[in-house]
């Protein structure tokens, strides 16, 4: 099973930001993506209805003989976290307790912001984790419209900048002193969110907290990829594919500008 691919999936391009970690961390995996771009945004949709596409996108993955399921989304973690890690085999880890464990961490006051989709924030699953964090004052605040330029590839207009100091209100007003990006694409956004919540405020992406946490289940279960299945780095790197559900030419474009040159053979995906 070690030498088997890891498995990631989201509803778009925000994923991209924890695969660079998973890349990163452990450069000797290969992975398979999955990116629902056909049906993005999960954000606004019914919990039911995002863990049902979360189901059909991990059999997709298990078809391809994932040894374990990164949930790159913090809207299916919401939803469908605890049925994934009920139903299978394979080990299966998300993006919430990582992201804001890490802010606890990094805390100095205990006022810690998270800033997600309008599904993540209603979810309540992010005030759950806090509840088993001793010390931390949550602020929660949603930021609807901020996925949809980044899946856009407009990171950085005037328009975005604006959306900003109005969504963010809460969380600056709050007096926070950590900002947890509560979504997968908002690292994307991380020059625009700091402008706006200043240089006192330290942002906590989800990306490398995750990826450390596959890697030390990885490795507890004696389940990483054999040294020698490490690849070389170079451009259009081979091991890893992409599969998307939208459009193959713009999930390659900003797939090359959000991840880097891993993104190699994007294949379409057509949901019956």
């Amino acid at each position: 099973m070690s030498d088997q691919p890891i498995g990631v999936f989201d509803s778009g391009l925000g994923g991209l930001t924890v695969l660079r970690a998973v890349i990163d961390v452990l450069p000797e995996e290969r992975v398979v993506y999955f990116g629902d771009t056909g049906r993005f945004p999960y954000g606004p949709k019914p919990a039911e209805e995002v863990l049902a596409h979360a189901l059909e996108i991990t059999d997709v993955l298990l078809d391809q003989g994932v040894k374990l399921l990164v949930v790159a989304c913090n809207s299916a973690a919401a939803a469908a976290l605890d049925t994934l890690q009920e139903r299978l085999d394979i080990p299966v880890i998300g993006v919430i307790e990582p992201g804001l464990r890490a802010a606890a961490r990094v805390t100095r006051t205990g006022r810690v912001g998270v800033i997600g989709t309008v599904g993540t924030i209603a979810s309540g699953a992010y005030q759950r984790v806090a509840d088993d964090l001793s010390g931390v004052d949550l602020t929660c605040a949603a930021c609807p419209g901020f996925v949809e330029f980044v899946e856009a590839g407009d990171v950085d207009s005037d328009q975005v900048h604006v959306l900003a100091e109005r969504l963010l209100a809460p969380v600056r007003d709050a007096t926070v002193d950590t900002l947890v990006l509560g979504c997968t694409h908002y690292p994307l956004l991380a020059r625009t969110i700091g402008d706006v919540m200043g240089r006192g405020v330290v942002l906590v992406s989800s990306a490398d907290e995750t990826a450390f946490a596959v890697r030390d289940l990885l490795r507890a279960r004696d389940m990483l990829a054999p040294e020698s299945e490490s690849g070389s780095g170079a451009e259009g790197d081979p091991r890893h594919v992409f599969f998307t559900s939208g459009r193959v030419d713009t999930f390659r474009t900003l797939g090359v500008r959000f991840l880097g040159p891993e993104v190699a053979s994007v294949e379409p995906w057509h949901w019956g």
